[in-house]
């Protein structure tokens, strides 16, 4: 329990805001640096050298969709605080919507992939609905028709022996590609801004009363399907379709399952060193992380949980179009990768995040917090990286056997890649911290939460 009992005199009137140097200066530099590695990083993805460009896109979207799931998480936590009405989670309501506001920004580091100069590198079935653009199948046919099935491509697609991607094309075409690829960034856009914004307008309001707080709830509900949608059909649309052949029922939820928990690890960061800098030590307490640890306890057992039913299903159905995910990853020293997955993405916090006391200590908790964002780069890596040297040079030798899929120094590509879209990342959060007060000041739920014992 908390030991000294928080009353409305122990909080500011107006608020606590984010006026640390060193954040200022942390936000300078990542700004500038992102910058500066973004204009390297496009000059790689569009530049003449066609090796490096192809391995660079494997690059660019494994760094991409890693911090997607933490801005998307982000907007997760914020509509769940929203819905379920809790009273816990206000002291902390301002960081996670804070970490859910630079989901917006992610659109300039994402639409590279919306490029057919980076589409090429990476999804095979793109070129191959080009190709089929380009032999006569016909721009309205092929292109706006193949939102609706066209049966001039579908044709061709059969005609050159890709019936499976002629089946799939009522999913797998360009304009509906591009339609959800707009989607994602709207849709969601609009939902945390606007959550945000009626937040950040109770600060300020003389009167700031419950009406927002429904206000808040209700857009919650139905917004929570825009959430889902996103995160899901993002995962099939720019990881999945890296291999069109391939697909999982689990594929969503395996990818919400680590942006719900690595999304929690940042907001517990987040608090951890905003109280080492003075702020939040009145609303913030140990029974606060606790709470949140208990959320980073549960949703690594539900990771694992939906990792393992996700394996366990594909090699008991033994379907070849689900099991070369694994092959791929089960060969050579990806093998070796996959099993350190299970251990240290699971098993070790698992059996630390079991010790009640670890879950009251901030810095404990925060160094396990950047554990876990440390596998989840791991288990990102796994997904998109093993695609790089087997899946488009295979499909159209001919045409780009000039192009080197396996280079000795791609991993560093991977770390340039990670450290644009990350220090990116930081910029725009630390930005949106030092916007507004760190917490909802004036929501009558404060209290309720700074005294908060579970």
């Amino acid at each position: 329990m908390a030991s000294h009992i928080v009353t409305s005199a122990d909080i500011p009137a107006q608020g606590e805001r984010l006026n640390s140097p060193l954040a200022s200066k942390v936000k300078l530099i990542s700004g500038a640096t992102s910058l500066l590695l973004w204009l390297v990083s496009m000059f790689l993805l569009l530049g003449p050298n066609d090796t490096w460009a192809a391995n660079y896109a494997y690059s660019w979207v494994f760094a991409v969709f890693f911090f997607f799931t933490l801005a998307v998480g982000g907007c997760f936590w914020t509509l769940l605080h929203n819905v379920s009405n809790s009273g816990w989670g206000t002291s902390v309501r301002r960081v996670m919507e804070n970490l859910g506001s630079v989901y917006p920004f992610l659109f300039l580091f994402a639409f590279p992939l919306a490029l057919p100069p980076v589409q090429k590198w990476l999804y095979e079935w793109m070129n191959i609905h080009r190709e089929g653009l380009h032999d006569g199948a016909g721009l309205f046919d092929g292109f706006l028709g193949g939102f609706y099935g066209s049966t001039s491509l579908k044709e061709w697609l059969e005609a050159h022996h890709h019936g499976l991607l002629a089946n799939k094309l009522w999913y797998m075409n360009l304009v509906a590609w591009y339609v959800r690829f707009a989607f994602y960034f709207v849709g969601l856009t609009l939902v945390i801004r606007g959550l945000r914004k009626l937040s950040v307008g109770q600060d300020s309001d003389p009167n700031p009363g419950t009406s927002r707080l429904f206000r808040a709830r209700f857009h919650s509900t139905y917004t929570l399907i825009i959430f889902a949608i996103t995160i899901t059909f993002a995962g099939f649309d720019w990881l999945m379709a890296l291999d069109f052949s391939w697909f999982s029922t689990m594929w969503g939820v395996y990818l919400f399952a680590g942006a719900a928990l690595n999304s929690m690890a940042v907001i517990i960061i987040t608090c951890a060193l905003l109280q080492r800098g003075g702020n939040l030590k009145r609303v913030v307490t140990p029974e606060h992380y606790h709470i949140m640890g208990k959320l980073l306890f549960a949703f690594t057992v539900f990771w694992a949980y939906i990792a393992f039913s996700q394996f366990f299903l594909i090699w008991y159905a033994n379907v070849t179009e689900e099991t070369k995910y694994f092959l791929i990853r089960n060969t050579g020293g990806w093998n070796t990768a996959m099993m350190l997955l299970v251990l240290f993405h699971f098993v070790v916090p698992f059996v630390v995040l079991l010790q009640a006391w670890l879950k009251k200590k901030p810095m404990a908790l925060t160094v396990l917090a950047v554990y876990t964002l440390v596998m989840h780069v791991f288990d990102h890596y796994l997904i998109s990286i093993p695609e790089r040297s087997i899946s488009l040079m295979n499909l159209m030798p001919e045409k780009y056997a000039h192009v080197q899929t396996t280079i000795p120094n791609a991993f560093w590509g991977d770390i340039l890649a990670f450290l644009t879209v990350g220090t990116g990342f930081l910029f725009f959060y630390l930005r949106a911290l030092g916007q507004n007060n760190l917490y909802p000041n004036r929501d009558p739920r404060l209290l309720e939460s700074a005294n908060v014992s579970n």
